[in-house]
This record gives structure tokens, sequence and C-alpha cells, in this order.
């Protein structure tokens, strides 16, 4: 068993190279993200990250956010969402609940007011059904913040929402109107 501090190290590497740079180590995501695990632990180990099978599966399983998915026979891996690399994660409209959270840094709490919430870089703007999460979200911001997500009323004004398989709500924008300050 690794030490947590391992852990959090490979996770990282990971979230580096099977959601934004898999070319800086050698490996190509198919259209809907997957990479073959043999090709990442030996271009991972080829390029100085000692990864192996065992490692791999304790990254995966262990991680608290649930970043990463193995297909049915363990032969592929990909990261779930926050890509931004252009690929196709498959995901099927669905109805949010009726609000969702988002947070991020005190900074941007004036520009987001005006303009709202976009996904920049991304594929989507991430939001979450606590705010709990979103508080820890927002900490790596700065001074967190937390914004109040009126989904409901997005969806019945025609906003798509996308539910990841590690239960992130994604959307593509989300109109200032729909935003409202949480008060921690």
């Amino acid at each position: 068993m690794l030490p947590e501090k391992e852990i959090i190290r490979f996770s990282k590497f990971l979230s580096l190279v099977l959601r934004h740079q898999p070319e800086k180590i050698g490996i190509a995501l198919d259209e809907n993200g997957w990479t073959n695990v043999n090709a990442l632990i030996w271009q991972s180990n080829k390029n100085g990250v000692k990864l192996t099978p065992e490692i791999l599966s304790q990254v995966v399983e262990t991680n608290n956010k649930k970043r990463f998915s193995f297909n049915l026979d363990k032969t592929e891996i990909r990261a779930n969402q926050g890509h931004s690399v252009s690929i196709d994660l498959g995901y099927q409209p669905q109805q949010p609940p009726a609000i969702l959270y988002h947070g991020t840094g005190e900074k941007a709490v004036s520009l987001i007011l005006k303009t709202g919430l976009d996904k920049r870089k991304r594929h989507h703007v991430h939001l979450s059904t606590n705010i709990e999460t979103a508080l820890e979200v927002g900490k790596r911001h700065g001074k967190p913040v937390v914004f109040i997500v009126e989904a409901a009323a997005m969806h019945q004004d025609g906003l798509v929402f996308y539910l990841s398989e590690n239960n992130v709500w994604l959307t593509d924008k989300v109109p200032a109107k729909y935003l409202q300050l949480h008060n921690l």
C-alpha cells in the first residue's frame, strides 16, 4: 500500500497525461479518452515515472474524487472528466437537481457575476451537489466563494446537463442570471 503522498503524486501525473498532455509521455487517447494500460505503464516508466499495474490500480481505486476509470477488463484507462484535450466522453443529457453549487476564488466573483461561468479551456463547467465539495474546489483558487446555481431553471430554459461517472455535474455555460452567491 502506497503512502497518501505517493498516491497524490501519481494521481497528479495521471491527471496531466490523461486529461491534458498525453503527448508529454508519448501516449495517445482515443476519441473517448481511453488509452491502453500497458502503453501508459511502459511510457510512464520510459519517462521516469515508475508506474506498475498495482500502483495504477491503487490510485484508481482510492482516488477520493474518482477521477479515473478502467474499462471492464482493465486493459484501458481514462480520466472521467476535466479534459482540456478534445474527446467525447459519451455522456447523455440528464435532468439536474434543482440546485447545484460551484466553488471558485474570491477574486473571480465580480467577473462571474457579470458574465456567468464559462468552461474556458475545459469541455464543461463543473458543478457539485453539495456546498462542501464546492468549498474544497474554491480553496484551490484562493479565498473560497460558493455560487448557488439554479440548475432546474437552466434545464427548463433548454440548457443541457451531463453527469460524469464520478458524479460531477457538467454543462457548457452558466449564465449570470442563474447564479447567486452563497453566504458561507
